[in-house]
């Protein structure tokens, strides 16, 4: 075990180039709750000290997410409005045009979001749909936005495609730990979820993966969860963190409130854990108040959802967000040329194989 002296002398290493710290994918489970466990400000400390090693502090990514077919969804995920199991009094949509799909991400860009999410309420893309979806990403590419989909479950063909059009981003939530998950879920195995990631990193992808917090899990789930995505052989890319958002239809509706400093320790935490990792402060935002917003910042949170909706649940409206950042004198990370001659030139260039740089237990820490 390690123990925060051990922490606080890590943390004074500096990152150079003849002085990596390297990434870790082989984190114990006792480690991440000795991380937990650490005080408040012990831990933001450290969470801040990884997070100036591979980003500027002051800049936050910005995505902006739309659903491009709502509801009847024949998963029974019983957080989710869009479950066709559960009574939320959400009316279906039929898929997006094409061309409606691109005036929101339009305005999207025009607010500063710099990423485009389009997300299906499907167990898995059909066929019939799959020619739609694929336009989307190229003509929302077009315009300069990174692109990201949430379509459900993907085979290597779907991934195969999906990459070839040129999307950037693939997210597919983990959701909770292994154990609790089947609590939660029961349509869909833990394993396949992997499976997904999988198929969505072997076509060249980024893998945009995260889970919920809230949901009656145990400490012990929540470090589950965040070691199933550290020990990954490539971190995710994107790591969203969501806050139960509470809907009433849902079987999840009554859960009690969250602690805020419960969910800003998750963010810390998965801040040490992948720190070369976009930590998205997701879903629930709206519940937060600026103050807790601020501190999960300073514990390594470093990309929103912009706009006044996400799926199917509220969010922060864009003055509201813009003032905060100015409070905090935060601004928009601007993202990477994403033309489809760099994607191509990104995959040919295997730049999903993660650059040696970072991290900080070693052997000689720990005891």
């Amino acid at each position: 075990m390690f123990n925060s002296a051990n922490i606080m002398t890590i943390s004074t290493t500096k990152f150079s180039p003849d002085n990596p710290l390297m990434l870790r994918h082989n984190w114990s489970k006792a480690e991440v709750l000795s991380l937990f466990a650490l005080p408040f400000n012990d831990l933001i400390f450290q969470a801040q000290t990884v997070h100036r090693q591979y980003f500027d502090p002051n800049q936050v990514q910005i995505s902006t997410l739309l659903s491009i077919k709502t509801g009847a969804c024949p998963e029974d995920c019983k957080y989710c409005p869009q479950s066709a199991h559960h009574n939320a009094e959400l009316a279906p949509e039929r898929l997006m045009q094409v061309d409606d799909v691109l005036a929101k991400a339009k305005m999207a860009k025009q607010q500063g979001a710099t990423r485009f999410c389009m997300g299906a309420a499907w167990k898995n893309p059909r066929v019939k749909d799959m020619p739609y979806v694929l336009e989307m990403v190229r003509k929302v590419k077009a315009i300069g936005l990174e692109t990201c989909m949430t379509l459900g479950r993907l085979d290597e063909d779907q991934a195969g495609q999906l990459a070839s059009a040129g999307l950037d981003y693939y997210n597919h939530n983990l959701d909770t730990s292994p154990e609790f998950y089947p609590q939660i879920i029961t349509t869909r195995t833990y394993q396949q979820r992997l499976d997904t990631l999988d198929h969505v990193r072997s076509a060249g992808m980024k893998v945009c993966a995260g889970g919920i917090i809230g949901m009656g899990e145990t400490l012990s789930d929540r470090a589950g969860l965040l070691l199933q995505l550290a020990n990954m052989s490539v971190h995710p890319e994107s790591v969203p963190v969501n806050m139960l958002v509470r809907v009433a239809g849902t079987p999840l509706q009554k859960m009690e409130d969250l602690e805020p400093f419960d969910f800003i320790r998750t963010i810390a935490v998965a801040r040490i854990l992948m720190p070369a990792s976009h930590v998205r402060l997701s879903a629930g935002r709206q519940d937060m108040n600026e103050q807790m917003q601020a501190l999960c910042f300073l514990a390594g949170a470093n990309s929103i959802f912009y706009g006044e909706r996400l799926l199917t649940t509220d969010n922060p409206s864009t003055t509201h967000d813009q003032e905060l950042f100015h409070k905090l004198g935060i601004v928009s990370e601007q993202c990477d040329d994403i033309s489809d001659e760099s994607h191509t030139e990104i995959i040919d260039q295997a730049l999903y194989n993660e650059p040696l740089v970072a991290l900080y237990y070693d052997a000689s820490t720990t005891q």
